[in-house]
């Protein structure tokens, strides 16, 4: 899928699917927030109203508040793609959030998830 069509794509759209694939695992839609937060800075309403108002997910991410600076800590692998070596930082932006949302469903401690104490 090209870059553009994946950041006009609604966040709307992809957050639900997000919180499917950890529910499907036993995980909560409240770790998938939590992680979103972690990643970008935005608060729990902040995503609820980009899910609502069909933000696309370019935009949802480019004027993220906060990005956390330990994002660059996020590494492996997702769709087939190692997430540190993604030259399109936007694209990177979004593959950080696929793959610690695939930690997530793998079931891995949320400290983990968020490089605590790494």
């Amino acid at each position: 899928m090209d870059h553009e069509k994946v950041y006009a794509m609604s966040f709307g759209r992809i957050y639900p699917l997000l919180v499917a694939k950890a529910e499907k695992k036993g995980r909560t839609q409240g770790e998938v927030n939590e992680i979103i937060c972690w990643l970008t800075g935005y608060s729990e309403e902040q995503i609820e109203g980009a899910v609502r108002n069909s933000v696309p997910c370019g935009e949802f991410f480019r004027n993220a508040p906060c990005p956390n600076p330990d994002r660059r800590r996020i590494k492996g692998v997702v769709c087939g793609v190692r997430v540190e070596e993604i030259k399109e930082p936007l694209m990177q932006e979004i593959r950080y959030l696929d793959k610690l949302v695939d930690e997530l469903a793998k079931g891995k401690k949320m400290e983990k998830i968020l490089r605590r104490n790494l």
